[in-house]
């Protein structure tokens, strides 16, 4: 290390040590505790099953929760309460998680609800079935009272489309939760419920996850169900969570076991292995800068309790062309406003009027590189695949950040901004997740430091194909090592 970089990682330490953080100051304006705002869904879910509260009481104090915090955050965008207390009175399905109150994302269906994916093209439409995931996810006996906030069909790493508005992170409302999943992470850091949808296609589980203090697992490709998938299939859909064992419990019930599943189940993980793993350790993005000293504090830190934990921590990474697979990501996630594109010229729509810059800039970039630019990212995923494959036979684990930096303030990374200062801004700071949705490796991000401001940092374990039992296990282990849950930010229910 360079020894101006040195000063700044000692100076950065000196003010971590001094810093008054959040959450040990008196929140004078918060109001009274809401009951069960401090229990996680399993927590919730114990006290219907033995018979010490029903599903129409824990609902309806989520519902107060969202209605006396959401004003400062603007999470839920959709609120279906008279729906949830209806649905909380009638039989629930006998899952996991019945009568717990629950969020989906505004970008994906839930029957006869609006599923506006951020957009003012698609501000009316109707879902007429809920999504096969979905459907999983009901059938463990949540009850949904909402719909989260979500950025333009997803594309962005903050929250803050011109159709919902801007969502903020309830460790600072200046700063964002991240995105795509940023009101499902706000609202649960916030504690107005339990856990809650999320889906990722670039890091959308996993940076809102890492802004938040949350925990927050990306599923394999292919783990959720039967259909075909190929090199740019991309999204997966889980949840975002205080505790691991909401999300361990949450896989397990919704992880698809059909015949013709592409990968054989994981089940119930329940806790941690006495298994040591190999686990690879690089601070360094794809493009080989280092991320922000705090950062770089953080995965220190992360990195000496895993070792003490008593795994093998080596510094190492993929033999990978970071700046080139970037460019290929650019040209697939590029390819994604085409559909809305069409949708809005096809209704005689200027497309100015119901789409955001960026979502028109990307399509404009794909134009620019043309439909022949996708076989060229196929073929550069197909090789990075094969590196990382290699990578993960000598590897159990590889720990990187999350994000470059902490949580971005709100209009740093605004979808109205100008497309090039915009691109160079969001693949600086997010340029360590991506990798895992092109590869579709399994990648999660644990709550395990805080900056100089209190705001959290996430440190990011991926794994192999498949290996999610293995992320899991060392989930738990870290979850008792550093107990994240005990933070909480200045605007939370409890």
């Amino acid at each position: 290390m360079d020894p101006s970089r040195r000063a700044l990682l000692i100076r950065a330490m000196a003010l971590a040590a001094a810093s008054a953080l959040p959450w040990a100051r008196p929140l004078a304006a918060m109001p009274a505790a809401s009951p069960f705002a401090r229990l996680d869904a399993t927590g919730q879910a114990a006290l219907l099953r033995r018979g010490e509260v029903s599903a129409l009481e824990l609902v309806d104090a989520a519902i107060a929760r969202i209605e006396s915090l959401d004003g400062a955050i603007n999470a839920v965008t959709t609120r279906l309460f008279e729906r949830a207390r209806e649905q909380a009175q009638r039989p629930l399905p006998d899952g996991p998680f019945r009568g717990v109150p629950y969020l989906i994302k505004d970008l994906n269906d839930l029957e006869g609800t609006r599923n506006s994916m951020g957009s003012r093209i698609f501000a009316d439409q109707i879902s007429a079935a809920s999504e096969p995931y979905v459907t999983r996810t009901l059938d463990t006996g949540v009850v949904v009272v909402g719909k989260s906030n979500t950025p333009e069909f997803g594309l962005l790493g903050t929250t803050e489309s011109l159709k919902l508005g801007v969502c903020r992170n309830p460790w600072n409302p200046d700063h964002t939760p991240g995105g795509s999943s940023g009101g499902a992470a706000a609202a649960v850091a916030a504690g107005l419920v339990p856990f809650a949808h999320a889906t990722d296609g670039g890091g959308s589980i996993r940076i809102p996850a890492a802004c938040c203090n949350l925990f927050g697992l990306k599923p394999s490709r292919g783990r959720l169900g039967p259909r075909e998938v190929d090199a740019i299939d991309l999204s997966v859909q889980h949840c975002v969570s205080h505790s691991v064992r909401d999300s361990a419990r949450l896989f397990a019930a919704t992880e698809y076991r059909g015949a013709n599943a592409r990968l054989p189940p994981v089940g119930h993980v329940t806790g941690p292995s006495e298994r040591r793993l190999r686990i690879a350790f690089d601070t360094s993005n794809l493009f080989g800068d280092a991320p922000h000293p705090e950062v770089e504090i953080a995965l220190q830190q992360a990195a000496k309790t895993v070792a003490d934990l008593g795994h093998q921590v080596e510094e190492a990474r993929p033999n990978i062309d970071g700046a080139a697979f970037v460019h290929h990501f650019i040209t697939i996630w590029a390819s994604f406003p085409l559909e809305p594109l069409a949708a809005a010229e096809a209704a005689g729509l200027d497309p100015e009027s119901v789409l955001e810059p960026w979502t028109l800039d990307l399509a404009a970039e794909f134009a620019r590189r043309g439909p022949e630019a996708v076989a060229a990212a196929e073929e550069n995923f197909a090789a990075m695949n094969r590196v990382l494959a290699a990578f993960f036979e000598r590897y159990d684990v590889l720990m990187t950040p999350v994000l470059k930096a902490p949580p971005v303030r709100i209009g740093e990374q605004a979808p109205t901004m100008d497309y090039d200062e915009l691109y160079s801004r969001v693949t600086d700071w997010v340029s360590y997740t991506p990798l895992h949705n092109a590869a579709g490796t399994p990648a999660m991000s644990v709550p395990l430091g805080m900056s100089c401001d209190g705001l959290p940092i996430g440190v990011q374990f991926a794994a192999a194909v498949g290996a999610e039992r293995t992320l899991f296990e060392l989930a738990y282990q870290l979850e008792a090592a550093a107990p994240w849950a005990r933070r909480q930010p200045p605007i939370h229910a409890g």
